[in-house]
């Protein structure tokens, strides 16, 4: 029975793509020689290590504050603690009132965008593009304008010049990416703040993913200008490299100014983060450099197990490859949502199809597909590529 009322831009807003993967599920069995291998979603499946489980627990026996209410931009300590890490780890400056704790990074990047953009406006996002920036801006009638990525899922700084109208507020960045897996050359990331800042935008990037950069150093060097906070919003989350999903931590990097206005959006949609959930983040940055070192050898040893695996299947190709994801086309003549369905009871594999994260107008998505390969280790990797060959075309 349709809802009456229904707000029109919730109305276009498309469903959640990880739960409608999980009702695939529904009514299928997996026999015990043939598991299913679920690579539909990047969160991962482990709790925190012990250590910080253990200080999580003496929290909330023992600090009272835990359960109260905490500033709306977060622990103080917390905030102080992430500019002085960031500010050595990215060669800039970067002070405790420009970072802004939130209820996860999806929460960070809905905070900022209400502050950029409203109805009308319009974005600028790579495709493809991670859904949940694409659903907020629906929901909020902002307008995504597709960027078509190139080789290696890369986006052309000249093509997102092309598409800036006087209707564009910001230019939104993944890297590493998702759900692509693409990291971006500074130089990229740098060619975009300059032309953000020529024209008067915002250039938010979302690091999620960057404690999983294949490369050593800082991933680009945006925090060295002194100017970033006229044009640059840095995103993160906690949950990949510490295992706080649940908890829901996230921060934001942006002029003190800009950070007033995101309190307004914080203190009316959640109040404050969770306590809880910043005191076990505070307590991973300060005592967990050397176990997150091991979790991001870990995945870059599953990153090469996945690229050498696609390299084997015939008619597989690679699109991208890094942090949690490979992004492939797929050779199986059904579209990519007839194929990934059918993959849950052909094959016992779950993964998203590329009209998930592209533009309905756009054929591509019908030959991609998402691999999540984060919480598959390398046995299980060789295991999903035997059951991708035996799927595809048959000769």
């Amino acid at each position: 029975m349709p809802l009456t009322p229904l707000n029109p831009a919730f109305a276009a807003t498309f469903a959640p793509p990880v739960m409608e993967a999980r009702r695939w599920l529904e009514g299928v069995a997996f026999p015990p020689e043939r598991p299913l291998i679920n690579v539909s979603q990047a969160a991962p499946v482990d709790p925190p290590p012990e250590a910080l489980r253990r200080a999580i627990a003496e929290a909330a026996l023992d600090t009272p504050a835990a359960h109260l209410y905490g500033p709306v931009l977060g622990l103080p300590e917390l905030r102080a603690e992430l500019a002085r890490q960031w500010s050595a780890a990215y060669g800039g400056e970067i002070s405790a009132p420009q970072v802004a704790i939130t209820q996860g990074c999806n929460q960070a990047f809905c905070a900022v965008m209400a502050t950029l953009a409203g109805a009308g406006d319009e974005v600028i996002l790579p495709t493809p593009w991670y859904f949940n920036h694409k659903m907020w801006l629906d929901m909020a009638g902002v307008r995504a304008v597709p960027l078509a990525t190139g080789a290696g899922l890369l986006p052309d700084p000249e093509a997102a010049a092309a598409l800036i109208t006087p209707a564009t507020r910001a230019i939104v960045l993944v890297s590493p990416n998702n759900p692509g897996g693409a990291e971006y050359p500074a130089e990229l990331v740098r060619a975009f703040l300059e032309l953000a800042r020529a024209r008067g935008l915002a250039l938010i990037l979302d690091e999620t993913y960057r404690d999983f950069d294949s490369r050593t150093g800082a991933p680009h060097d945006l925090f060295a200008d002194p100017d970033w906070p006229d044009t640059f919003i840095h995103l993160y989350s906690f949950s990949k490299a510490y295992r706080l999903t649940g908890h829901r931590v996230g921060a934001i990097v942006a002029a003190e100014a800009r950070l007033a206005e995101v309190e307004k959006f914080l203190d009316t949609v959640a109040i404050c983060p969770s306590q809880l959930g910043q005191i076990a983040a505070l307590w991973g940055v300060r005592h967990l450099g050397q176990w997150v070192a091991g979790e991001r050898a870990e995945i870059l040893a599953r990153r090469a197990a996945m690229e050498a695996g696609l390299a084997r299947l015939e008619g597989w190709k690679m699109l991208g490859c890094g942090a949690y994801f490979a992004y492939v086309e797929h050779p199986d003549p059904r579209p990519a949502p007839e194929f990934a369905r059918a993959l849950v009871r052909e094959a016992g594999v779950l993964l998203l199809p590329g009209t998930m994260f592209m533009p309905e107008t756009d054929p591509r998505g019908a030959r991609q597909l998402r691999i999540a390969f984060a919480n598959v280790d390398a046995a299980g990797i060789d295991a999903l590529m035997v059951r991708l060959a035996a799927a595809g075309p048959k000769p």
